[in-house]
């Protein structure tokens, strides 16, 4: 089973994303910080981080870059609402997709699904 972690600090946004990414059949573990997602990319595997990336303490792109040093194959997915700060973490972490709010809950799960079609495809998981 896919396994992804979700950090999202908003509260109703991380309960809606957690739910409908289960419902969709992806094991998801949800944190509502940069902070708390460090020691389980630590100490556990991911196959996508899917981070919000304006959050406390530290943003979703600091976390892309600490997670791409600990566990250089797993995928990144930044959820945003902030025009200005796609194109940051376009250039920050050029491998990423970037999904704009608001978005569908059907289009996350297909963007999910298309990442690792690709993958299963080339043999990753």
């Amino acid at each position: 089973m896919i396994r992804i972690l979700l950090a999202e600090d908003d509260e109703a946004m991380r309960q809606y994303l957690h739910r409908a990414l289960e419902r969709a059949g992806y094991a998801v573990t949800a944190v509502d910080r940069g902070t708390a997602a460090l020691p389980l990319l630590e100490n556990d595997r991911f196959d996508l981080l899917l981070t919000d990336i304006v959050m406390p303490e530290m943003d979703g792109i600091e976390l892309a870059q600490r997670a791409a040093a600990l566990a250089p194959d797993m995928r990144v997915m930044f959820i945003t609402g902030f025009a200005a700060v796609t194109l940051k973490a376009g250039k920050a972490v050029p491998q990423a997709k970037v999904l704009s709010k608001p978005f569908h809950l059907r289009d996350l799960v297909l963007e999910v699904d298309r990442m690792f079609e690709i993958g299963s495809a080339s043999g990753l998981s």
